[in-house]
């Protein structure tokens, strides 16, 4: 069985085929999905997903090219959403300093309002890091995440990066990118990592892995994922299955607890 810890199904690219895409997951052993918003419309949008779907759980965040246009009003929504017992975590959320949509100061101060969010009910976070490791190690620490925990999503660093993200308690998700030709240090990182702390996602429609490159990514290629990181890490897919699903449930608390919602 499988958990793909991040998947945008609420992305308009899966509006006509979404009950499908599910199906095809389940019929390769994805068994559970968190999908994370970017703002506060698709996060409505993924816990609405959620609700429908048993095996379905939202994130609720306000990403980094997102923050710049958000208000108090804005976080007070995504706090409230996030008391719902399908929303698992507070995410997706962070900094990307590729695109910089928004000043990084603003990014900066939108990144630790969040984690302290999460801090308060006591949620994990998901977070996304684009060229930007110091700054998010930094806020990570600041705002004390080791209180909550959360994932590095995509995780694409360096082994020291990972070892400080390890020591604040966080798990490291991999995706596409380890399945790529040139993925030869994603690779050398995964296999040193903890196998109490490795997950995997798929960040469909974004990321897919080889050999579907240039089409949709979907939650049931993570199994091409997991293939992958069993390789590197030179165990057998089904022990890589085993360890990163209940890697995430011991991280995403509230799927036990919320057992009693499920819908679909």
């Amino acid at each position: 069985m499988l958990f793909d810890t991040h998947c945008h199904l609420m992305d308009d690219r899966f509006r006509e085929d979404l009950p499908h895409v599910i199906e095809r997951a389940r019929a390769v052993g994805v068994t559970e999905i968190v999908v994370p918003g970017v703002d506060v419309e698709s996060s409505r949008k993924a816990l609405e997903i959620a609700e429908a779907y048993s095996g379905v759980y939202a994130a609720v965040g306000i990403h980094p090219e997102a923050v710049g246009r958000v208000s108090d009003d804005d976080y007070a929504a995504i706090e409230t959403m996030a008391a719902h017992p399908r929303v698992v975590a507070i995410g997706e959320i962070g900094l990307d300093y590729y695109w910089d949509a928004a000043p990084r100061d603003v990014q900066r101060a939108a990144f630790v309002r969040q984690i302290e969010m999460a801090r308060r009910l006591q949620l994990p976070v998901i977070v996304h890091n684009r060229e930007s490791t110091g700054d998010v190690l930094q806020c990570l620490q600041e705002a004390h995440v080791e209180e909550v925990g959360g994932i590095m999503h995509c995780f694409n660093g360096s082994e020291e990066t990972a070892k400080i993200c390890l020591a604040m308690g966080m798990y490291l998700s991999f995706g596409g990118p380890i399945t790529f030709k040139n993925a030869r240090n994603v690779q050398a990182v995964a296999s040193t990592v903890p196998r109490d702390r490795l997950l995997v996602e798929t960040d469909a429609p974004y990321l897919t892995p080889h050999p579907h490159r240039g089409t949709r990514n979907e939650p049931a290629y993570v199994q091409l994922v997991a293939q992958r990181l069993a390789q590197a890490q030179g165990i057998s897919y089904e022990q890589i299955c085993d360890y990163t699903r209940a890697n995430a449930l011991r991280l995403f608390m509230k799927i036990g607890e919320g057992e009693g919602q499920r819908h679909g």
